[in-house]
C-alpha cells in the first residue's frame, strides 16, 4: 500500500495540499500532529510546554513509524521537523513510500507565518522582526533532510489546485 508523505517547513501548505490530493486520489488523508494530540490527549502546544520537544519527537517518531506500516495507502501531512528527528527522513525512501518536500521561499513562510504565529509553539514567544531570520536559519538546518524526498513541489506564488495537480502529475 502507497504512502504518499508530505514534508516541508511549518506554512509551506502540507495540511491543506493533504486534504485535496487525498480526495483528488481517492485515498484517506493523516495529519500527523492530530494523532499526536489524539494519542497524547493535549495539544502540540501543550505537549511542547508540559513534556517538551524531546517528549513530542518521540511520540511523533513512533506515529509515523506505525502509520508507514498500516496496510492502506495514506497521504500523510507531517509536521515541519518531522524527517529531522530520529531516522524519519530515511524512512522517507522506504518501499511503498513517495515523499514530496513542498518547498516554499523565506519570504513565502515569513508572510504566512506571521498571520497565525500564536498557534505555533516555536515561533509564539518571537518578536515579528526575529521571525524571518529564525526560519532561514531552521530551513538551512533542516535542508538536508528535507532534500531526502523523493520529489521537491516549489510552491511559490501557486495555488493549491497548482501545487496538487503537479503532484498528481508526479504520482502518474
Amino acid at each position: 500500500m502507497r504512502k504518499v508523505v508530505l514534508i516541508g517547513y511549518m506554512g509551506s501548505g502540507k495540511s491543506v495540499v493533504a486534504k485535496k490530493l487525498a480526495l483528488q486520489i481517492g485515498i484517506s488523508v493523516v495529519e500527523l500532529d492530530e494523532k499526536i494530540e489524539e494519542k497524547c490527549k493535549m495539544s502540540i502546544e501543550e505537549i511542547f510546554s508540559t513534556k517538551g520537544e524531546l517528549f513530542f519527537r518521540k511520540q511523533e517518531h513512533l506515529l509515523f513509524e506505525e502509520l508507514l506500516n498500516i496496510k492502506e495507502s495514506l497521504v500523510i501531512s507531517t509536521g515541519g521537523g518531522t524527517p529531522c528527528y530520529f531516522n524519519n527522513h530515511e524512512l522517507l525512501n522506504e518501499e511503498n513510500v513517495i515523499s514530496i518536500y513542498l518547498k516554499a521561499s523565506i519570504d513565502t513562510l515569513y508572510n504566512r507565518l506571521l498571520k497565525g504565529k500564536q498557534k505555533r509553539p516555536l515561533l509564539a514567544n518571537l518578536p515579528d522582526n526575529e521571525i524571518k531570520e529564525f526560519i532561514a536559519k531552521h530551513l538551512f538546518d533542516r535542508s538536508f533532510y528535507y532534500n531526502q524526498a523523493t520529489f521537491k513541489v516549489n510552491v511559490d506564488a501557486k495555488s493549491i489546485d497548482e501545487i496538487v495537480s503537479e503532484i498528481v502529475s508526479l504520482l502518474a
